[in-house]
């Protein structure tokens, strides 16, 4: 994906510098005493509640993109569900990832993981967590779950091997579900510039993220 906002990306560097100091986030508490956003889509808007109680670190980075515009005209790129998972997966997972781009905008920074064995949070049906390569480097990608993996959590018997840390929950859908239903049922498969270990699950037509406000 091509560089899109240089502006809000210098932005969206300093304002991570504050993303370990919780009491810093832009957003007020939602009615269930937690932050909210809104994630704006060509298909229709996701709601979510934000574990700033239990993620603080994982939803401050997440705002601190919200703030910077990094998520304007971003994409829901990628879906797993039954017929693209890994064949030897005996249930497989169901989820739709997104955010600014699948390698991560380049000048964000990693932040600190936070594990579900650190939050007790778990990677249910309309949890939000953050995508990553090795730990700490989460940035900007995120991804939501279409049904319960625990095998994303933290703990020996994840779905990597050699990396119990898991994924880091942040958040949990709490209207708009069925909008990520749609997302994850489009066609996918044969898009020009997908890594090839995974262009099978890599959607035709990528959904756009219209922006992503903070409530």
């Amino acid at each position: 994906m091509t560089m899109r906002f240089t502006a809000a990306a210098a932005m969206s560097a300093a304002l991570l510098a504050a993303c370990n100091a919780p009491q810093e986030q832009s957003a007020a508490p939602g009615p269930a005493g937690q932050p909210h956003a809104v994630i704006e889509t060509s298909l229709g808007d996701i709601r979510i509640m934000l574990h700033a109680d239990r993620a603080p670190v994982s939803v401050a980075n997440f705002l601190a993109h919200v703030e910077a515009g990094t998520f304007n005209d971003g994409e829901f790129y990628r879906v797993v569900r039954d017929d693209n998972d890994r064949p030897e997966i005996e249930t497989p997972m169901n989820l739709i990832q997104g955010g600014w781009g699948f390698e991560g905008l380049p000048e964000a920074i990693g932040i600190a993981h936070e594990g579900t064995d650190m939050t007790g949070l778990s990677h249910v049906r309309g949890a939000v967590s953050m995508g990553r390569y090795d730990v700490g480097t989460a940035t900007t990608e995120f991804f939501i779950m279409l049904n319960d993996t625990p095998g994303l959590d933290a703990g020996p018997d994840g779905r990597n091997p050699g990396d119990e840390a898991g994924y880091a929950v942040f958040g949990q859908v709490v209207e708009g579900i069925e909008i990520a239903e749609a997302i994850m049922n489009r066609p996918a498969g044969g898009r020009e510039g997908a890594p090839e270990s995974l262009a099978h699950q890599f959607l035709t037509e990528p959904v756009t993220i219209r922006a992503i406000r903070a409530e």
